[in-house]
């Protein structure tokens, strides 16, 4: 009888279904439920006018075998999908279990890696269901950042050709001048937060690579929606292809770029002005993240735009940030304040746009230890020794870079310490001496057995070592290097990955990771939440001591400068609420959404703190609900940014409100318990 009874109610809803198919106007919500569904985005109602197979084809939606039986009915799900309903902690599960098995057996043949194997199978559930994918990235930081971003991203990006799949993101062509204001518009967000933008020219330390750039804006968006909360359906990764100097590339018939030489001069120029005014006309408030411009443009560009539209370089700035954050870590683990780091003698390998821009920084911020007067700039203008391929840099080098001009040691200076012009670098380690050698140079080994053992004659008890250039492969040197060489008491950082190293009788080695993940999420987040009008070099600072001041004195003195990846979504907040409280300070927040300038002003640093808090433990991976605990005294306005930031506008501020109220009343008992 229940059997009959099932198939009773069953048919009846068909016929049902069949009647509102056919007598729409008889049943108009049928009708209305027809074009659309409704569900939810951390509370707000989210409209989707896509029904059957569309709704499974599209990431954005798609919940797998999570859909809810009421959801296949609704949706038209009902037979496409195996009949167990799964959680997603059980989608998880399985996807994770799977994963460890095609680690293992997913190769294409003996030349592709590990790494290679695990992107492309988080790749495939990218493009099947994007909320697991980033709940997955979420939860397992420390394994996979690797993975979607350096040193992975960059044989991604080698290899691009060959692993495109399905596209993601835009293309902006050389071919598509006079065109890119309608261009934007092609995408389908009404609302874009954060964009990172790649020529291609200079993909981390592998050269030109062109259209198959458009990897490493991926990988840096995914760490913005993993670390900083960024919605996903808000941000965007950009390739301005203007062609490639890559004759490799320009003879491969699957290269998937233009096959010319690059632009070139004002030509060049032109284009990327025509892709920064489309952007800003449509989405006024986005921020643009320069990445991988070769040196030749990187600082050009980073002044041309940087006074009118919220932008900043990555390569430049956000390198320099995270370098002088070790830099200071280093002062510190020397058992010395942080004052002292004028004091540093330093010698830096490579002149490129990341070794200018921490060498500017890095003036900046002794200088203003200093008085902040010329007399200060000077006096840290002589703590640096700068190698380029050429040899030191002095005032006798013809044709000098005017960006390393500042930096060119004067003859005299040079000659009393036995140097001059075009001096090698285990030459200059060696009669310098000094407390930190710093290699942004993109080439491997450059750090050789000579230069290491010249390094133990450092003056300082501890000297540093930091190897910052990515991928691994272009790694200065290895910390095995380093401390078997240079001792057990050298302070190590890299930029890529690395194991630590077993000392012996219980000690280690500490391999810290000095990747610019740890600030420029959190700057984008803070630029953002505070509606900075630009990104300042006062914001970027507040990041870059934030990120220094982090480390606890003992981990610091056990030579850990840098922080676990692991906890990458504490420092982004951290950096953000520092970011946002430079922005008023300096008189640039403007508000975002429901806050305006004047009630961010209002707010305490404690509050702020617990807003940027629930703003990325609460991101929409659309598995959570947006609550506010009293005991923050949180404006309601700051709850609504809060969340709006975390999964869309909710509409109404004051409806919002009522309905936050409401809730808090009816569930009174309980409420924390549901907001932990």
């Amino acid at each position: 009888m229940s059997n009959f009874s099932s198939q009773l109610r069953a048919s009846s809803a068909l016929i049902k279904r069949l009647r509102q198919n056919r007598f729409p106007s008889t049943y108009p919500a049928a009708a209305a439920a027809a074009r659309s569904f409704t569900t939810t985005e951390c509370n707000r109602p989210t409209i989707v006018h896509k029904r059957s197979l569309d709704i499974l084809h599209d990431p954005l939606f798609n919940k797998g075998t999570a859909f809810s039986m009421t959801e296949r009915d609704r949706l038209d799900l009902r037979g496409l999908l195996p009949p167990n309903v799964m959680t997603s902690e059980q989608q998880i599960q399985r996807f994770m279990a799977d994963l460890k098995r095609l680690e293992v057996h997913a190769r294409d043949g003996p030349a592709d890696p590990n790494a290679l194997a695990k992107w492309r199978i988080l790749n495939r559930l990218h493009d099947r269901n994007e909320t697991m994918y980033y709940k997955v990235l979420i939860d397992n930081i420390e394994e996979y950042a690797p993975i979607v971003y350096t040193p992975t991203v960059g044989l991604v990006c080698q290899n691009y050709s060959g692993l495109f799949r399905r596209p993601r993101g835009m293309y902006f062509s050389a071919e598509d001048r006079g065109e890119m204001m309608s261009m934007v518009y092609n995408w389908p967000a009404e609302q874009v937060d954060m964009i990172v933008v790649t020529d291609g020219s200079r993909i981390l330390g592998l050269g030109d690579l062109g259209v198959h750039g458009i990897g490493i804006a991926v990988g840096k968006l995914d760490l913005y929606v993993a670390a900083a909360g960024i919605n996903p359906q808000r941000v965007l990764p950009v390739m301005i292809d203007v062609g490639t100097n890559n004759e490799k590339l320009l003879k491969d018939p699957l290269y998937l770029g233009l096959q010319e030489h690059r632009l070139d001069g004002d030509e060049y120029v032109e284009v990327i002005d025509e892709f920064m005014e489309a952007v800003y006309t449509r989405w006024p408030n986005v921020i643009v993240q320069f990445e991988d411009f070769q040196s030749k443009w990187a600082l050009k560009l980073l002044q041309r735009y940087r006074n009118s539209y919220r932008m900043f370089n990555d390569d430049v700035q956000g390198t320099a940030g995270v370098a002088i954050a070790g830099l200071l870590g280093a002062v510190r683990a020397q058992g010395r304040p942080m004052i002292d780091f004028p004091k540093q003698k330093i010698v830096v390998a490579g002149a490129g746009s990341a070794g200018i821009g921490v060498l500017n920084t890095a003036r900046k911020t002794m200088a203003r230890m200093l008085g902040n007067n010329e007399s200060a700039f000077e006096s840290a203008r002589s703590q640096f020794w700068v190698v380029d391929a050429k040899g030191l840099i002095t005032e006798e080098r013809e044709n000098i870079d005017p960006d390393a001009q500042p930096f060119a040691r004067k003859v005299n200076e040079a000659n009393r310490q036995g140097l001059g012009e075009g001096a090698s670098l285990v030459e200059v380690v060696r009669q310098v001496k000094p407390d930190v050698l710093l290699g942004l140079s993109a080439v491997g080994g450059l750090f050789s057995k000579e230069v290491l053992e010249a390094l133990k004659e450092s003056t300082s008890t501890r000297p540093a070592i930091f190897a910052m250039s990515n991928p691994t492969n272009n790694a200065e040197c290895t910390p095995d290097e380093a401390f078997s060489i240079v001792g057990d008491n050298v302070i190590f950082a890299s930029g890529s990955p690395f194991r630590d190293v077993d000392l012996g009788n219980g000690r280690v080695g500490h391999c810290n990771q000095g990747n610019n993940m740890y600030l420029f999420p959190g700057i984008g987040l803070g630029t953002l939440l505070s509606g900075s009008r630009i990104v300042s070099d006062g914001m970027l600072q507040a990041a870059s001591e934030c990120l220094a001041a982090y480390m606890t004195e003992e981990e610091v003195l056990n030579g850990v400068i840098y922080p676990s990846t692991s906890r990458i979504r504490d420092i982004t907040k951290e950096v953000a609420a520092a970011v946002v409280k430079e922005a008023i300070i300096e008189d640039l927040a403007e508000g975002y959404r429901g806050v305006d300038s004047r009630e961010l002003q209002r707010l305490s640093q404690v509050r702020l703190y617990f807003c940027l808090e629930d703003t990325v433990a609460y991101f929409g991976t659309f598995f959570t609900r947006f609550y506010c605990k009293s005991r923050y005294s949180l404006s309601w306005k700051v709850v609504y940014l809060v969340a709006s930031i975390a999964g869309g506008a909710l509409g109404s501020c004051k409806n919002r409100e009522q309905e936050i109220l409401l809730e808090r009343e009816q569930n009174n008992d309980n409420f924390s318990e549901n907001f932990n």
